[in-house]
């Protein structure tokens, strides 16, 4: 059986970043508007942060709680941060005991295990906002959908999400909503009846009237 692929709505998504405490409030925040895997984020380092440029530089990931290099060779990639995220990293940065290391780091200097982090405060999280299926890779996929919904192109979700083939883009990630395919449908219904339905349907009863006779 397929599961079913969740994506956040920008308001759920606003309604979660008010919730969650720090350090996960801003975890959450690089899933959501750079589209990164649970596991890049805790493999951040703080030199792979440039808030001079406003990029992230995605070199390393940890895998259960081993720090090792990135899933693919696409997954090594420069992105822009933008100015909310900016403010969020600094404001992570000053509350940072070493900033020589991971960004997100336990007290030890060690990553955080995404699993616990995930039953121990986003789940919990998700359930609060009428979302109790989410999860981290909720966050990527939100990601994704949210940009498309902004007018990015493919092409541009594929270079954020790091994937090799951008079919993996659009049929894994891109979760369309209700609303955004309800606009995408009443925009084709312009071009086709350039807005004159009433007119069509008038020639559809006047058509089963002549038929009928």
């Amino acid at each position: 059986p397929v599961h079913e692929k969740h994506a956040l709505s920008a308001e759920q998504s606003q309604q979660l970043l008010m919730i969650l405490p720090e350090p996960v409030r801003t975890v959450a925040m690089v899933g959501i508007l750079a589209g990164l895997r649970i596991g890049e984020i805790l493999g951040l380092r703080w030199e792979n942060v440039n808030f001079a440029s406003r990029t992230l530089r995605i070199e390393h990931a940890v895998y259960r709680g081993v720090l090792g290099t990135p899933k693919t060779k696409g997954s090594r990639r420069t992105l822009p941060m933008p100015e909310a995220l900016i403010r969020a990293m600094e404001g992570h940065s000053y509350r940072s005991e070493d900033r020589s290391g991971l960004v997100f780091a336990t007290r030890t200097g060690k990553p955080y295990s995404d699993t616990n982090l995930l039953a121990r405060v986003l789940r919990p999280a998700g359930v609060k906002i009428g979302a109790p299926w989410l999860s981290w890779h909720t966050l990527r996929r939100t990601h994704a959908t949210l940009l498309s919904e902004s007018g990015a192109s493919p092409k541009d979700a594929q270079a954020q999400l790091g994937h090799a083939h951008i079919s993996s883009t659009m049929d894994i990630y891109t979760q369309p909503t209700p609303q955004h395919q309800r606009d995408a449908v009443d925009r084709l219904s312009q071009l086709v009846t350039n807005g004159d339905e009433l007119a069509i349907w008038k020639a559809d009863v006047a058509l089963a009237t002549t038929q009928i006779q």
